[in-house]
């Protein structure tokens, strides 16, 4: 049995605050705004496994509301949520991701994050693609004002 799952998430910049994304810092004046790390393209994985195992999304399963995830880093968020889709007896096929973000350019990173993810994981660093876009300048995205990931996943489940 195969499933798929679809994950976004959009976090705005803000100043203070170091820059996540797939669990890896990348240099920059800003980071993103949240109660983790804010790390959107982690956060669009983790909603993404979870909507294709049917068990919700993270703000289900790790709530703003609780201290204990206070500026936790999604690495963490992440491993849990593959020990949830372990427990159901699934297991990753792969995952499609983009970054929309105009600022940094992310290129030089998305190996160092391909490498994170997999680590935590436990699956092949090819099973995993990562891009980056601009929003073309439009709107808050595009005007660098935040950044959001949208992630699609495969999952399969022997019969």
């Amino acid at each position: 049995m195969y499933r798929v799952g679809m994950g976004y998430d959009l976090h705005p910049m803000g100043e203070g605050r170091p820059l996540v994304l797939g669990g890896v810092t990348i240099p920059f004046p800003k980071g993103l705004e949240g109660y983790s790390d804010a790390d959107v393209l982690t956060h669009s994985l983790c909603d993404a496994l979870l909507g294709a195992v049917g068990k919700g999304d993270i703000g289900h399963h790790f709530p703003d509301s609780s201290p204990q995830y206070k500026g936790i880093s999604s690495l963490l968020l992440l491993e849990r949520v593959m020990e949830i889709i372990v427990e159901g007896g699934y297991s990753v096929v792969n995952i499609d991701s983009v970054i929309i973000a105009e600022h940094p350019k992310l290129a030089p990173y998305i190996e160092q994050m391909k490498t994170k993810l997999s680590r935590v994981m436990k699956i092949d660093p090819g099973r995993i693609s990562v891009k980056a876009t601009t929003n073309e300048g439009l709107g808050s995205l595009g005007r660098g004002e935040a950044i959001a990931a949208h992630t699609v996943v495969l999952v399969s489940k022997p019969d």
